[in-house]
Parts: structure tokens; C-alpha cells; sequence
């Protein structure tokens, strides 16, 4: 199992602060890449994805402005596995996490690995309830904290990038957090962490079920072990409600 390095609060709205004015600085927490499946030599799957296989250029339209570069493995250390939601004359485009919310961009296929998934995650924000659907069968639904008024969990089609695990007990995070593509554009001032969107556990389980977070969705330790099991990297995500 490959270790990450250390990372400041760099998933979004995670911890609990006392003061909505004054979140609480805490101490980096320290992730571990969760063990990943073996991709398929012929993927079969209703959403298509396609694995980074070297650095590449993030551009903004087929062979126009660069944006940003990617490279084949996140910050965190997984394979860089992105949502793709069209193809044209050799490009992609692509759901990255290198881009505001709502905002793909395209990137040249033969710089890829295709792949295809058939789970997809689904977010209902007014019923606090994530559900995990598998060849278009709900496999599991799952009660989740959202974010609270004022640092609403954004809503849209975000994808997975990560799925992770704590080393510390008293992680806000708790046992581990599947990081999304998706960004928190409503930081409160001062906020010591990064925009990142994540779903992950927490100590704080009484806070399940209601509007609590500053933007992330939090839900069982039972339920994130699932999670981390069922939903491969690059499914999508969907938020409403």
C-alpha cells in the first residue's frame, strides 16, 4: 500500500468547528491510499473513465488553450482516474479536480487507458441520504451529514478521485474519506484547509443525518468501510436537492 504524504485539511469542510466564524486549526492528518482493484483488460460499464498514464495537458477545448497539466497519480498518490463524459476525434473530456465545479475540460485519449464503471453515487441533499447504485440497482443507502446553510454542499456531477484511510484515531475524517472531483466555493474566512469535497467518517456521528458539515458529507465508519469496497476510482456523483 502506497502512503501519501501528510496533508493539511486539504478535504473540505471536514472538521467540526466551535465557531462559524472560527474554524478550528487541526493537526495534518496523515492518509493512506486504500487498496484498489485490478482494472478490467476489457472494460465493460454504463460510465466511462479513463486512467492518466503519463503527464498530459488539461486543455480548454480539442487542441486549444493549455490549462493546467495532469499527471498519472493524485496528490494523494492514487492512480489518476478520471470521469469522462465525451469523446471527440482523439480527445476526452473530462472531470478533474484541476477545474472549478461545473467546468470539464479535454484531454488527448492516447495519453489514457479507457475504462468503464458501472457503480454511481447518488446525493439528496434535503433527504441527508447518499445512495450507491450498481448496473442502475441500489446496492445501499446511507444517511450523510451535508453542509450547513451558508456552506452548502454543492450540488452537480462531481466523480471519485481517492479513496483513502486515516492513521490517526482522532482524525476528523475518522477511519478513512473517498475524496471527489468536486470543490467548496463558499470557504468561511479564514479557513485553514483546502476547497476539496469528500465523503468521510466521523467521530462527530451525532451530526449524521442533519446539515452540520462546511461542505463534505460524513456518514458511518460501517458505511465509508462499505464505500471504500464498492465504489471504484472515476465513478460519478451525482448532488441534488
Amino acid at each position: 500500500m502506497r502512503r501519501a504524504t501528510p496533508l493539511l485539511l486539504v478535504l473540505a469542510g471536514c472538521g467540526a468547528a466551535p465557531h462559524a466564524d472560527r474554524p478550528e486549526p487541526r493537526r495534518a492528518p496523515q492518509f493512506a491510499v486504500a487498496k484498489q482493484r485490478a482494472a478490467a483488460a476489457a472494460p465493460e460499464g454504463r460510465w466511462e473513465t479513463a486512467r492518466v498514464l503519463r503527464p498530459a495537458r488539461l486543455h480548454a477545448a480539442p487542441g486549444g488553450r493549455v490549462l493546467a497539466r495532469l499527471r498519472p497519480r493524485t496528490e494523494f498518490g492514487s492512480p489518476k482516474v478520471v470521469s469522462v463524459l465525451r469523446r471527440r476525434d482523439g480527445w476526452l473530456r473530462v472531470l478533474v479536480p484541476e477545474r472549478p465545479n461545473g467546468r470539464p475540460a479535454w484531454i488527448r485519449a492516447a495519453a489514457t487507458r479507457p475504462g468503464a464503471v458501472d457503480v454511481s453515487l447518488h446525493v439528496d441533499r434535503s433527504a441527508r441520504r447518499l445512495t450507491v447504485r450498481k448496473d442502475g440497482r441500489v446496492v445501499r443507502r446511507l444517511r450523510v451529514a451535508v453542509g450547513r446553510p451558508g456552506t452548502e454542499t454543492p450540488t452537480g456531477r462531481f466523480a471519485v478521485t481517492d479513496k483513502l484511510r486515516t492513521h490517526r484515531a482522532d482524525s476528523p475524517y475518522g477511519c478513512c474519506a473517498v475524496a471527489l472531483s468536486g470543490h467548496q466555493p463558499k470557504l468561511l474566512p479564514g479557513w485553514p484547509g483546502g476547497d476539496r469535497l469528500a465523503i468521510h467518517a466521523t467521530p462527530q456521528t451525532s451530526s449524521i443525518g442533519t446539515a452540520a458539515s462546511l461542505g463534505c458529507l460524513r456518514a458511518t465508519t460501517r458505511d465509508l468501510q462499505a464505500l471504500l469496497r464498492i465504489v471504484p476510482l472515476g465513478a460519478p456523483v451525482f448532488v441534488s436537492g
